[in-house]
């Protein structure tokens, strides 16, 4: 299993190699590389697709720290380096759109375009904070529970045959991860205002079903940007749309990659 050593943390990361234009994605929260297999499996024919575990979340070793997702964009940036990738185009789904945007932000002139999935630019909601935060308490307290799990796998992917899959993999994590991750979720900056500073080409995908973000953040986005290529409406999607619905999500990313210049 490949891990390279950034800022102090020893992340996982897949790789597909190639000399094809580099397309890095991020997961979302309480998610992990593996959340991208649809699009690795069918991108990686053209272009070398690398998808990698943030901190706190799959098989990433961090130092259980406080970070914010600043911290995560300088952890990306670090392995674009470590695999001696330039220029990319980056990937996000919910916390990793929260990345990707700050990314861009940070280094604008290593981001080719951006794909941003189920995300947004503000902070949570008052009322969402205190919901989150009471879930992130008691599973770092208590360890994995089937309800409260049902209920996260529900709001999050929202497809009973892929939900097991995951509440496996919850119940082999380590729940105290969640603690510092949950940090840099709820307590978050607001990058709205900065939006407009984004000059590369931006599509946007989302789920029509999507509770946890509504759909509305991905049309502010498209609004505020000079260079979007528009929000893919994944109709009957919840907020991991390109893991439930790949057949719209993967071929939307393939037509955007394509129409990007050399």
């Amino acid at each position: 299993m490949p891990f390279a050593e950034v800022n102090g943390q020893h992340l996982r990361y897949e790789d597909t190699g190639g000399d094809g234009p580099p397309v890095i994605l991020s997961h979302g929260f309480l998610m992990d590389h593996e959340m991208f297999a649809p699009q690795i499996a069918e991108l990686s024919d053209t272009y070398r697709v690398v998808a990698w575990d943030a901190r706190g979340f799959g098989e990433t070793e961090f130092d259980g720290e406080p970070f914010t997702y600043w911290d995560s964009a300088s952890d990306l940036f670090g392995l674009l380096d470590h695999l001696g990738i330039e220029r990319a185009v980056l990937g996000g789904m919910s916390q990793g759109g929260y990345v990707a945007l700050r990314a861009a932000l940070l280094q604008p002139d290593r981001v080719r375009a951006l794909i941003l999935m189920d995300t947004q630019a503000p902070p949570e909601t008052p009322d969402k904070i205190a919901e989150y935060r009471e879930m992130i308490d008691t599973w770092s307290a208590h360890g994995y529970l089937e309800e409260l799990a049902s209920g996260v796998a529900g709001l999050i992917i929202a497809d009973p045959d892929l939900e097991p899959e995951w509440k496996a993999k919850w119940q082999r994590w380590d729940p105290s991860r969640l603690r510092p991750a949950g940090g840099a979720l709820l307590d978050r900056d607001d990058i709205t205002d900065r939006v407009p500073e984004l000059a590369m080409p931006v599509l946007l995908v989302h789920g029509s079903q999507d509770l946890a973000i509504p759909v509305e953040r991905a049309r502010e986005i498209c609004a505020a940007v000079d260079d979007c290529r528009g929000v893919i409406e994944v109709e009957g999607a919840a907020h991991a749309a390109n893991l439930t619905h790949p057949h719209i999500v993967t071929p939307a990313i393939r037509t955007f990659l394509e129409s990007l210049p050399a």
